[in-house]
């Protein structure tokens, strides 16, 4: 969503690298650009306006003239700013204290509302509640149809009674209000604690939709109501927000299509505007696209800073800690990695997701966009069908797997015995790696694990053996150590300042499953 604008921004930040000192007029060259590519995203005017003015202010201030590092200081003022725009901080449901959280969604006719009320409902399943669905939405055709279906694949109980209307000729039948509040009195019946109620849209705003939406407001007394809208509608989202703030006075916004290629100024324009925030997002197609929004990873995002802290938690949410406290235990115990192995922290990533997804959350992911986006997520099932096409005795002792094996394995899986040959070369590699990883000797250039007998120690505590030099002569062998040496410093790249990848990084080094290292920035 924000690719464009956070490509101009980190080209405008590049700019000042390497600067001890910032002029004036480096200063509003810096913001010149920023303005630009936030108009060029769609942001409004006036929150431009504000946004720049108050950056220049600081960046002329002593917060940045006192600064080690000025160019990163004006990152740093630009991400804090950002945040502020996107909502300041993380505002979550407030629940009701007795008796059911009734949620009211509100917006135009294709923003998403009622997809988005199943996903907001299997969320808060996850959470412990038992939420139940509302079909308000009496006008558009099929649209009860539509939240029966996704509150099935939800799991959660749908209250519909009323069909609504099912073809564009129905005239629409049925009170929605009556419908709101029937389904709030029976959440209390069969103790349901949430309420969600699904209303109807309009292609605009008009007055009769929005005396419907008050209406229905008037007769459940929500505890919050949601405005979803469209991500992509660009500057349009403004007036949009504003007329249904007037019309049932909103209590948070959800972004919807946010995985979508527009250039996002909706995201960035609506909180501050109607004063708002931002609750959640939906980011793709799926129920599970669905996360609460933070306005301080959102800004890192934007500027190329990776969001760390969400992949952990999916990381969390889905790693099955059993599979991880029995790889630890290998480690510890300097067990082989086998393939069953290899298969199973497969199997573990594809459970938390879309892997491109996951790599756009690391810092400098830009960098590599188009890279990832040419990347096929079915390369994960062929290398699961080559792992799955071999023997147990196979997975567990790779060495004995011969040319008629490779050809059987490669007919069993659908694939040319030389993705078999280069599989078996790569996962030899990597079992090469975790053999040195459980013996504490870590990465090349890196200090041992700690845990697993970190400072190049074995298990015990006992010294690993020094290589012998392979030549006699001493003055040869300690030119071979030194060599060793700068091989192993060199082997792993550093980093450099605002996420850009630095050193010549080549990804072959981290030996992974083919496909991976095109994404990772591999030619």
């Amino acid at each position: 969503m924000f690719n464009s604008l956070s490509d101009r921004l980190t080209a405008t930040f590049k700019n000042l690298r390497g600067k001890g000192r910032l002029t004036e007029a480096d200063v509003d060259a810096t913001v010149r650009e920023i303005r630009r590519a936030l108009l060029d995203a769609d942001v409004a005017v006036s929150v431009v306006r504000e946004f720049t003015g108050r950056i220049r202010e600081r960046a002329l201030g002593a917060e940045v003239s006192a600064a080690l590092n000025p160019s990163q200081q004006i990152v740093k003022i630009v991400n804090e700013e950002l945040q502020e725009i996107l909502g300041g901080e993380t505002r979550r449901i407030r629940l009701a204290k007795t008796g059911p959280t009734i949620i009211m969604l509100a917006g135009l006719q294709g923003a998403g509302k009622t997809t988005l009320a199943g996903k907001l409902a299997k969320w808060l399943k996850a959470q412990g509640h038992s939420p139940v669905l509302v079909a308000a939405d009496l006008q558009r055709p099929n649209a009860v149809t539509q939240l029966q279906i996704v509150g099935e694949r939800a799991g959660v109980h749908v209250f519909a009674p009323h069909p609504g209307t099912t073809s564009d000729l129905d005239i629409p039948t049925g009170d929605p209000v009556a419908v709101a509040r029937a389904g709030v009195d029976e959440a209390r019946q069969k103790l349901h604690d949430v309420v969600i109620v699904d209303t109807a849209g309009r292609l605009g705003v008009d007055a009769e939709m929005m005396d419907q939406a008050r209406r229905i407001r008037q007769a459940i007394i929500p505890n919050e109501v949601l405005f979803v809208i469209d991500s992509m509608i660009g500057q349009d989202a403004v007036n949009t927000a504003v007329a249904f703030d007037e019309g049932v006075n909103f209590t948070g916004v959800v972004l919807s299509k946010l995985d979508g290629d527009a250039r996002g100024g909706a995201a960035l324009s609506v909180a501050s505007v109607t004063g708002k925030p931002v609750m959640f997002a939906s980011t793709g197609e799926g129920l599970d696209d669905f996360e609460l929004f933070h306005p301080d990873r959102m800004a890192s995002r934007i500027l190329d800073m990776g969001d760390v802290l969400t992949l952990i938690e999916q990381a969390e949410k889905n790693w099955d800690k059993d599979e991880a406290a029995r790889m630890a235990k290998k480690f510890a115990d300097q067990e082989d990695f086998t393939l069953d192995d290899f298969l199973a922290q497969m199997q573990q990533i594809r459970n938390m997701g879309s892997m491109k997804k996951m790599l756009m959350m690391m810092p400098g992911a830009q960098n590599i966009r188009q890279q990832l986006e040419q990347f096929d997520e079915r390369e994960i099932d062929r290398v699961e069908a080559i792992v799955r096409s071999m023997t147990p005795h196979e997975r567990l002792a790779p060495k004995i797997i011969n040319g008629s094996r490779r050809a059987r394995i490669a007919r069993g899986s659908g694939v040319h015995v030389s993705e078999v040959n280069g599989l078996l070369e790569r996962f030899a590699q990597a079992q090469k790696m975790m053999k040195k990883l459980a013996q504490g000797g870590g990465m090349p250039g890196m200090p041992g694990m700690p845990g697993l007998g970190g400072g190049g120690s074995r298990k015990g505590g006992k010294s690993a053996p020094k290589k012998k030099a392979r030549s006699g002569n001493p003055a040869k062998a300690a030119q071979e150590l030194r060599d060793a040496e700068n091989k192993r410093a060199n082997a792993v790249p550093t980093g450099a300042a605002f996420g850009q990848p630095g050193g010549d990084f080549d990804p072959s080094q981290l030996n992974l499953p083919k496909g991976f290292d095109k994404f990772l920035g591999g030619k």
